[in-house]
């Protein structure tokens, strides 16, 4: 989560860096071309060096600016992809949890631990942040582990992280992975997709 968060910064950096050179070349060809304008008007002849130096130099800036408001186009749009393709994982995410803790049939005070869980805390913390003793925090995760067919913390959050990193698994995806022998035989009992049962 650290990793996206820092590529998001990165990307919203150079967005902010992008604009302020568009405006700063924006700001250059607007000059030169005010120079050039002005120097064809008090001459009238293209020929002079320094008038010509000048236009090549407009035309390039005018064209720098264009190409640098289409990488910032660009930039935003990738942004915007990347950002949706978070709401969906994250929303995902949800789903599968859900359908997990339904299929395991975790009682109210289950399903509150086994999320305490997953987001990385210890039974200590579980059992202050729900006021009760730490035994019945590990007796409430001991019975998450049985009814999820996992041997303990490790092979519970791997469950869900499997199943985040494995893609689009939805219920065509699964009958395909299914039918073909793919992914069932390596997923533990009680995995939704596990032919075990």
């Amino acid at each position: 989560m650290k990793l996206t968060f820092w590529s998001t910064k990165t990307k919203e950096r150079r967005a902010t860096v992008l604009a302020g050179l568009i405006l700063l070349q924006g700001l250059c060809a607007l000059f030169f071309i005010g120079d050039v304008v002005e120097d064809f008007r008090l001459d009238g002849h293209l020929d002079d060096p320094h008038l010509l130096l000048e236009s090549v130099a407009a035309v390039a800036l005018v064209g720098g600016v264009a190409f640098l408001m289409l990488e910032l186009r660009g930039l935003l749009s990738r942004m915007s992809d990347m950002q949706t393709g978070l709401d969906i994982a994250s929303g995902h995410l949800a789903e599968v949890i859900e359908t997990f803790f339904d299929e395991w049939k975790l009682t109210a005070a289950e399903r509150d631990v086994a999320i305490m869980i997953l987001k990385g805390l210890d039974n200590d913390t579980i059992a202050q942040m729900r006021k009760t003793a730490a035994g019945t925090v590990r007796a409430q995760a001991t019975s998450v582990y049985a009814k999820s067919a996992t041997d303990g913390r490790a092979q519970f959050i791997s469950l869900f992280m499997e199943e985040l990193m494995a893609g689009k698994m939805g219920p065509v995806d699964a009958e395909v992975a299914h039918a073909t022998g793919q992914n069932d035989d390596s997923l533990p009992p009680g995995h939704p997709h596990s032919s075990k049962s």
